[in-house]
């Protein structure tokens, strides 16, 4: 979920969306870039199945593709309105930066439950310590399902995948779900690599 910003379509084959919140170099957009991310774990997976965090992005991706009416126009949302649970009928002062264009939305009705009620109850709370970021008119466009892998690579207690020395981490094997989240796993792994080696 991308609230205002430069929002990018990144979409994989026809009939699924992805966006991607970017910036400009310069970072001089009217819009700021910033992304909610939902902790997603195996439990909120359709099944057990190695490849269910897939399926689960893959429903996300189509949902959003049929909301926004095909074409990869984007499905997108008033904070307001979210907070209050309605569809958007039209933007205010925040004029949606993605391209080819959005449709407005209730998102909810595309988002299980634990995602729209979690994005739902941290709006207010990232207001309170960032005024502003719950904006009435920002934009919540989606969705954005890229940010870490569907797939874990399990690893035991010392950090070890079945293959004994190699350490999967970071965000592309599933143990992080963003830049600083996986700088931190990169280092939790670093320094059990360095407790073998010394």
């Amino acid at each position: 979920m991308c609230p205002g910003g430069a929002v990018v379509a990144a979409a994989s084959e026809e009939g699924r969306l992805v966006t991607n919140g970017m910036s400009f170099y310069k970072r001089d957009l009217p819009n700021a870039n910033s992304a909610l991310l939902v902790g997603i774990t195996p439990d909120d997976f359709p099944s057990d199945h190695p490849l269910a965090g897939v399926e689960l992005q893959r429903t996300l991706e189509r949902a959003a593709y049929l909301a926004g009416g095909g074409g990869y126009i984007a499905p997108a949302q008033r904070v307001e309105d979210f907070l209050l649970e309605r569809p958007t009928a039209s933007f205010g002062d925040v004029k949606p930066s993605y391209r080819p264009g959005v449709r407005g939305y209730d998102l909810s009705a595309i988002l299980p439950g634990y995602i729209h009620r979690s994005i739902r109850a941290a709006l207010p709370i990232l207001d309170r310590k960032l005024k502003g970021f719950a904006y009435p008119d920002a934009v919540l466009t989606a969705v954005e399902t890229r940010s870490s892998s569907p797939v874990r690579i399990l690893r035991d207690e010392k950090l070890d995948s079945e293959i004994k020395g190699l350490i999967p981490c970071g965000e592309g094997c599933g143990y992080a779900g963003g830049i600083i989240s996986a700088a931190v796993d990169g280092i939790r792994c670093a320094e059990k690599i360095l407790q073998t080696v010394v």
